[in-house]
C-alpha cells in the first residue's frame, strides 16, 4: 500500500537512459493486471529516440514534459467499441506507473488530446488500424534539483470520510 500512497508525477528527470531490461520487466509485471473478460485490450511502444520524443511533447497541452523524459511508452488501446476498454487502459496505466515506482523510476501519465494529435501520433509511430495511442507514460530517474512549480489545480487528497456514504 505505501507504493500507492507515495507515488507522484514527475515531469523532470535526470539524462539517464532507462534500461530496456527494466521496462520489458515492468511491462512483464503489468501484464497480469485484469481485463475485462481478460481481453488484455493494451499494447506499448517505448519511444527512446530524441527525435520522437520532441515530437511527441508538442502532441498537447500537457505533453511538454515528454521531450526530457528518457523513456516514453505510448499506450495503445484497441479501437473495439467497448466500453470497458478505457476502463482496463486505467488500470493497466497504474499498474505500469507503480512498477516503475517500486524500481526507484519517476512517471508521468499524458493525455494525446484532441483528436488531431492521435492521427499525428499514428503517423509518426506507424501505429497499426485497430489501435488507438490516447496516452503515454514519461519514465525515468526523477530530477531531484529540480522543484515543481506551484500547482493551479488542488493539491492533497481528500479524506476517506468525505469520498466513503455508507448505505
Amino acid at each position: 500500500m505505501q507504493s500507492i500512497k507515495t507515488l507522484r508525477s514527475t515531469r523532470h528527470f535526470l539524462p539517464e537512459p532507462v534500461p530496456r531490461s527494466t521496462i520489458e520487466d515492468i511491462i512483464d509485471t503489468a501484464r497480469w493486471t485484469g481485463s475485462a473478460r481478460n481481453r488484455q485490450p493494451w499494447r506499448f511502444i517505448a519511444v527512446t529516440t530524441d527525435a520522437l520524443r520532441i515530437e511527441l511533447s508538442k502532441l498537447g497541452r500537457y505533453a511538454g514534459h515528454l521531450a526530457e523524459a528518457p523513456l516514453i511508452l505510448v499506450l495503445l488501446s484497441a479501437d473495439n467499441g467497448f466500453t470497458d476498454t478505457e476502463f482496463d487502459m486505467g488500470r493497466i496505466c497504474q499498474s505500469l506507473c507503480l512498477g516503475a515506482h517500486d524500481r526507484d523510476l519517476g512517471t508521468c501519465v499524458t493525455t494525446f488530446h484532441p483528436s488531431d494529435n492521435v492521427t499525428r501520433l499514428v503517423a509518426l509511430l506507424g501505429i497499426p488500424s485497430g489501435w488507438l495511442p490516447h496516452h503515454a507514460i514519461a519514465i525515468g530517474r526523477g530530477d531531484p534539483h529540480r522543484h515543481r512549480r506551484p500547482s493551479a489545480v488542488p493539491t492533497g487528497r481528500l479524506p476517506g470520510s468525505t469520498l466513503l456514504t455508507w448505505a
